[in-house]
C-alpha cells in the first residue's frame, strides 16, 4: 500500500513535469495534497485555483471573486515580514492564521523562474497539516509553476501588446478605413468603445518619467479601470476613456473623475508637475486620432505657456482663446508691439508697489464682477474699486467696449504666463515706453 502510494506521487510529479496547462497543474497539486491550492502572480493577482470553492476559507473566496489577493491581506503580510521571506526563503513558510480575517493557517512557496518571484503558490492546510514529504514536494515543482506562471505572463503580454498596438496605430492614422480596424480589433480580441475621449498626461522634464509609473498605478487602482485602455511612451500615458453612446459627454465627464482621482491621491504637488489635455468626446473611431491631436494641443500650449495651477483649460472644447496665444506671441515679438496701457500699468506697479496688473486680469476673467473678484484677490470691495478707479485714470480702457476688454485679457494671458513675454514689457517699461 506504502509502495502504491509512492508510486501515485512519483506519477503525479511526473505528470505535472509534463503539463504546460497551468490550471491542469493546479488540480494536480491539489489531487496530491488534497488541499485547496491557489497560484497568484507577484502581484497577488488570481492566476489560477483547484476546483472546489466550498473548501477555500473566506480571504480565498474573496480572492477568486475580485480576482486578486485582498489588500488588507497582503498587508497583513508584508507587515509581518512574509512576503520579504518569500523572497529569500526557498523552502515553504507556514503562515499562522488570522482569524479576524477569516485567514485560515497555510503554506507558501515563491514560484521563481531564472530566479526570480514570478508568483506564489497557496496551500490551504486547516486543521492537517502538511508532512515533510509534501513540502519537499512543492519545493521541487515550485520551478516548473514559477516557468507556467511566466509564460502565462507572457501569452497576456503578447495579446496586450497586439493590441495596444492597434490603438497606436489608430492614433497614428494608419488605417484606411473603420472596417479593417474592427476586423483587426476583433481578431485580437479588443473590444473597441462606442464612445470616447482620450486624455493625455504628460511630463516636460525626462528626469521626471518615474512619475509615469506612479501614475499607472493610479490607473490600475481606479475603480472604473475597465472603462479605461492605458498606452504609455517615455514621456506621456495615453488614456482612451469609454463612455456610453447614449449619453452624451459621458466619457469626458468620466476623464473629469479620474483627473480627480489623480489630484485628490497624488496631492497638488506632484498632480501639477504634469500636463494634461482632454480631447473632446467622439463616437466614431477614425476621429480617435483627432480626439488625441486635440489633447496633445492643450499639452503643447500649456508646455508654451508655462500656466501657473489651475489656470489654464484642461479641456480642449474649453481652449478657447489660449489656442492662438503662440500666434499672438510670435506676431507681437516680431513687430515689437506692447500695448500702452499694460505699460502704464506695470510702470505704476513698479513705481508704487500696486497690483493693477494682476486686478486687471481677474477682473475681466470675471467679466467685470466686483464681488467675485474682490474675493478671487482676497481684498475688500472698496479696495478693489479704488484700484479699478486709478486703472481708469491711468488708461484708455473702456470696460464697456467688449472688443478692447478681449484684447486686454488676451494680452495679459501672455503677460502673465510667459516669461520671455513679461521681460519684453519690463524692459519698456524701464526705457519707458515702446
Amino acid at each position: 500500500m506504502a509502495w502504491r502510494r509512492v508510486e501515485q506521487a512519483m506519477d503525479i510529479t511526473d505528470m505535472i513535469y509534463r503539463t504546460d496547462d497551468i490550471h491542469r497543474v493546479t488540480e494536480l497539486i491539489s489531487s496530491k495534497l488534497n488541499k485547496p491550492v491557489i497560484v497568484e502572480n507577484k502581484n497577488f493577482e488570481l492566476v489560477s485555483y483547484s476546483a472546489s470553492m466550498d473548501e477555500f476559507d473566506q480571504t480565498q473566496q474573496k480572492t477568486i471573486l475580485s480576482k486578486k489577493c485582498p489588500i488588507f491581506i497582503i498587508d497583513r503580510l508584508k507587515k509581518e515580514g512574509i512576503v520579504q521571506r518569500l523572497e529569500k526563503q526557498p523552502t515553504p513558510i507556514r503562515v499562522q492564521p488570522i482569524e479576524e480575517l477569516g485567514f485560515y493557517q497555510r503554506i507558501v512557496i515563491a514560484a521563481k523562474h531564472l530566479g526570480q518571484t514570478m508568483g506564489y503558490i497557496w496551500v490551504q492546510e486547516s486543521e492537517t497539516l502538511l508532512k515533510d514529504e509534501e513540502l519537499d514536494f512543492l519545493q521541487e515543482i515550485n520551478a516548473h509553476l514559477g516557468k507556467l506562471v511566466y509564460d502565462t505572463y507572457a501569452k497576456v503580454n503578447a495579446k496586450e501588446g497586439r493590441r495596444e498596438e492597434l490603438l497606436w496605430n489608430l492614433l497614428q492614422h494608419e488605417y484606411g478605413s473603420e472596417n479593417q480596424l474592427r476586423n483587426e480589433a476583433t481578431l485580437a480580441k479588443l473590444q473597441l468603445p462606442e464612445c470616447f475621449s482620450v486624455l493625455v498626461f504628460a511630463i516636460s522634464d525626462p528626469g521626471e518619467n518615474y512619475r509615469l509609473d506612479y501614475l499607472e498605478k493610479v490607473v490600475e487602482s481606479f475603480y472604473l479601470r475597465r472603462k479605461i485602455y492605458l498606452l504609455k511612451s517615455d514621456y506621456q500615458i495615453v488614456l482612451i476613456v469609454q463612455g456610453e453612446a447614449n449619453k452624451e459627454f459621458s466619457s469626458r465627464n468620466l476623464a473629469r473623475e479620474f483627473i480627480h482621482e489623480v489630484r485628490d491621491i497624488a496631492g497638488s504637488k506632484v498632480f501639477y508637475r504634469f500636463l494634461i489635455g482632454l480631447g473632446k468626446e467622439y463616437t466614431s473611431l477614425i476621429q480617435m486620432r483627432k480626439s488625441f491631436l486635440e489633447a496633445l494641443e492643450v499639452i503643447e500650449t500649456a508646455n508654451f505657456i508655462t500656466p501657473r495651477p489651475e489656470t489654464m483649460p484642461r479641456e480642449f472644447s474649453k481652449l478657447g482663446v489660449y489656442r492662438y496665444l503662440a500666434a499672438l506671441y510670435e506676431k507681437n515679438s516680431s513687430e515689437d508691439y506692447f500695448s500702452e496701457d499694460l505699460l502704464r500699468l506695470m510702470k505704476k506697479d513698479r513705481e508704487s508697489q500696486t497690483d493693477l496688473l494682476k486686478t486687471l486680469e481677474v477682473y475681466l476673467a470675471n467679466n467685470g464682477k466686483g464681488k467675485q473678484t474682490a474675493n478671487d484677490l482676497y481684498i475688500h470691495p472698496n479696495t478693489l474699486n479704488y484700484r479699478i478707479k486709478q486703472i481708469l485714470e491711468l488708461t484708455n480702457i473702456d470696460f464697456n467696449d467688449f472688443n478692447m476688454k478681449s484684447y486686454l485679457y488676451t494680452e495679459l494671458l501672455l503677460l502673465n504666463n510667459v516669461p520671455a513675454y513679461y521681460q519684453r514689457y519690463k524692459e519698456a517699461a524701464e526705457r519707458g515706453g515702446s
